[in-house]
């Protein structure tokens, strides 16, 4: 494991969630090898968001959604004990944007919570969401539900805070890492894949629409 980033992540105490992994020989642990050998290969991102010919638009988003919420994840816990109660005691992205935790459950109406605290949740959330077989169906043969995209363009905008906040403030912990590269490389990847379907409301993306059309365009 020689990326200084990952050694960071592995090496810290904490207990990272365990991968959602795609069954060898299933036709989406397929399209999972070909997103990261294109990856690998140092193909322009924008060419490789885009849908295989004669692929299923919802297993392509169901393995980069997936892959997205690892990553995401392994990036989140690398500043995390950083992001502390005290030092971020709502779930932000500078003055402009607080982001209000709302679910099924316990938090009926949106409510401010600390970041550390909404990224818990939101890492319980999603982990429940890929994992359950009626929204992200492993078998092969099963279909999608009809609403498939809807829950996953829920997912995508609520993964896309957290970029939103590490970025803006969490970024001289990054940098000091010397994680910055790998980190942008995982936000374009990401921007460009819900960009390219239409999977984010583009009011979600203006918190760092600056940033964005620097890096992106």
């Amino acid at each position: 494991m020689s990326n200084p980033f990952l050694k960071q992540v592995f090496n810290k105490d904490k207990t990272f969630r365990p991968k959602r992994k795609f069954e060898p020989g299933t036709q989406r642990f397929e399209l999972h090898k070909r997103a990261q050998a294109s990856l690998n290969a140092g193909l322009d991102l924008r060419l490789a968001v885009q849908l295989p010919p004669g692929e299923d638009l919802n297993d392509w988003v169901a393995v980069h959604v997936v892959d997205f919420f690892n990553r995401v994840n392994l990036i989140y816990g690398t500043i995390s004990d950083g992001c502390t109660e005290k030092s971020c005691p709502v779930m932000s992205g500078g003055p402009k944007y607080e982001y209000r935790w709302q679910d099924e459950q316990r938090y009926r109406k949106p409510t401010a919570v600390s970041a550390p605290r909404y990224m818990d949740l939101l890492m319980d959330w999603i982990e429940m969401q890929i994992n359950n077989e009626d929204i992200f169906p492993t078998n092969v043969g099963t279909p999608f539900p009809k609403n498939f995209l809807q829950a996953v363009r829920k997912i995508l905008s609520r993964l896309f805070r957290v970029f939103v906040h590490v970025y803006i403030h969490h970024f001289d912990r990054i940098a000091q890492m010397g994680s910055e590269a790998h980190v942008n490389t995982c936000y374009k990847h990401f921007y460009y894949f819900v960009t390219e379907f239409s999977l984010i409301d583009p009011k979600e993306l203006e918190p760092l629409k600056e940033m964005t059309s620097r890096m992106c365009h």
